[in-house]
Formats: C-alpha cells, sequence, structure tokens
C-alpha cells in the first residue's frame, strides 16, 4: 500500500479505522495522524494481530476494495 494514500486519506478512513479497531480511542487515532507505522504498531500492541493482516485489512479500506468487517 502507498503509505501517502493511507495519510491522504485519512479523515475518510478514521472511521472505518474505528469500526473495525474499537479499542483504538479518538486521543490515539488524532495522536497517530495518519502515521502508516505508528498505526500497525499500536493495532499490533491493542489487538496482537500480525502485521500481515492489519496492512491487508488497510489495505482495503485505504482501495476501497471492500467493507469493513
Amino acid at each position: 500500500m502507498n503509505r501517502d494514500i493511507l495519510q491522504g486519506r485519512w479523515r475518510e478512513v478514521r472511521g472505518q479505522i474505528k469500526a473495525k479497531w474499537g479499542q483504538l480511542t479518538d486521543a490515539e487515532l488524532d495522536e497517530i495522524g495518519g502515521n502508516y507505522d505508528i498505526l500497525v504498531g499500536r493495532i499490533q500492541q491493542k489487538y496482537g494481530a500480525a502485521r500481515e493482516e492489519i496492512e491487508r485489512a488497510l489495505d482495503q479500506m485505504v482501495t476501497n476494495r471492500s467493507p469493513v468487517r
């Protein structure tokens, strides 16, 4: 995924991220501000998910290829 796309679409994608990974607080999302590496790391911390799984879900959100589950 092009990390610049996430940053550019942060306001759009933020809601989808919050819906999928609800343990992320608004304050954390404000702090992350579209930074891909920080976002992936924070999701890994909270959920213990594999980096590849997180990256795949983010790629789908950013490119609108499938709905959030």
